[in-house]
């Protein structure tokens, strides 16, 4: 059997450097071709001919800036249309840092576009897709600070709030279509990211860094393991079985016809 034809094809955003390419080197291991995807049309070439020499697989490049509409519809439409395609690798993103008192908007505006409205019309796409064929996964990479946001800038938190709820949700939609999601939650990782946000990773503990290679490895073990959420850094993942119990608790309370007794 043709492993290529089993898995499909991966399209991976914001894979010139880092996570997106590290992901693309351990999925074209495991036998994925690739559909690469990021502004570098340079790295993404460079990446591209490396990975494709060194495991026998179909690399393609889509240079697209995503954060121009026109190139994010690109982007989506081939999402919607190529068949070949069973994997989306959401990793694009931007991070800020300062007090939102004192940001640049624009920049702002453009994180949020980035961070939220790319990823969510490409991962709208590869769910109609998907879910049409009955197959295809989806992994969404968010941030540990979607549940510590006091931890780093307010609008970055946000964003990444945003792509473990929209994972949260989008899993309960497509539960019965064979389509998986996952969101990968990072702590800190060692990658380009920092110096473009203008923080000083160096100023962290070591024990708070991770580098990008054990990150994705311990992921993909999570996506293996078909977690809905991965935390890679979290050391016991009853942890999390527990924050999620005490989520649900609250479920019956969140929505009565009566305010609580300590609002009168």
């Amino acid at each position: 059997m043709n492993t290529q034809a089993t898995l499909g094809t991966a399209l991976v955003t914001g894979a010139s450097t880092g996570i997106g390419a590290t992901y693309a080197d351990r999925l074209a291991r495991r036998g994925y071709d690739l559909l690469l995807v990021a502004r570098d049309a340079g790295r993404l070439e460079a990446l591209a001919e490396r990975l494709g020499a060194e495991h026998g697989i179909q690399v393609e490049v889509l240079p697209a800036d995503l954060i121009s509409k026109a190139d994010v519809l690109k982007v989506e439409q081939r999402l919607r249309d190529d068949s070949t395609i069973t994997l989306l690798v959401n990793n694009a993103g931007v991070a800020m840092n300062g007090p939102l008192v004192s940001a640049d908007l624009d920049q702002a505006e453009a994180m949020i576009q980035l961070n939220v409205v790319t990823l969510t019309r490409l991962a709208a796409a590869a769910a109609a897709n998907f879910s049409a064929a009955g197959r295809g996964s989806i992994i969404n990479l968010g941030s540990v600070v979607a549940l510590a946001p006091e931890m780093f800038n307010a609008v970055y938190s946000a964003t990444k709030a945003y792509v473990l709820s929209l994972t949260q949700t989008l899993a309960g939609e497509l539960r019965e279509t064979g389509v998986q999601l996952q969101a990968v939650l990072p702590g800190v990782t060692r990658t380009e990211i920092w110096q473009r946000s203008g923080a000083d990773a160096s100023a962290l503990p070591p024990s708070m860094i991770m580098e990008v290679g054990e990150m994705v490895d311990a992921a993909l073990a999570g996506f293996d393991q078909k977690e809905l959420v991965t935390i890679p850094s979290l050391p016991d993942a009853a942890d999390w079985d527990a924050f999620v119990k005490a989520r649900a608790a609250l479920g019956p309370n969140l929505s009565r016809n009566q305010a609580a007794a300590r609002y009168k």
